[in-house]
């Protein structure tokens, strides 16, 4: 069973890798800093991008709901935790 910290850096990944952010590394985005606005400053369509990779990757599915959807996305952390959640239901 992977840990939290594994997940958070794998997720780190695959935002990169869907961002296709060249200039940023794993090691420089921290898990609770905002992925939104301040932090990495992404915007909403980023998160499409992530929720389309997390989707493909972990096999969980981003609801419509825009309020639950700020919370699952506020962070590398709310995000991970939603996958461990949310993954092999």
């Amino acid at each position: 069973m992977q840990t939290l910290d594994e997940l958070e850096t794998e997720i780190k990944a695959v935002i990169i890798d869907a961002l296709m952010l060249e200039d940023i590394t794993v090691e420089e985005i921290r898990s609770e800093d905002a992925l939104f606005v301040e932090g990495l400053g992404l915007d909403s369509i980023d998160a499409l991008e992530i929720a389309m990779a997390i989707e493909e990757r972990y096999g969980v599915s981003v609801d419509d709901d825009a309020t639950e959807n700020e919370k699952v996305f506020a962070s590398v952390r709310t995000l991970a935790e939603f996958v461990i959640a949310n993954r092999d239901q």
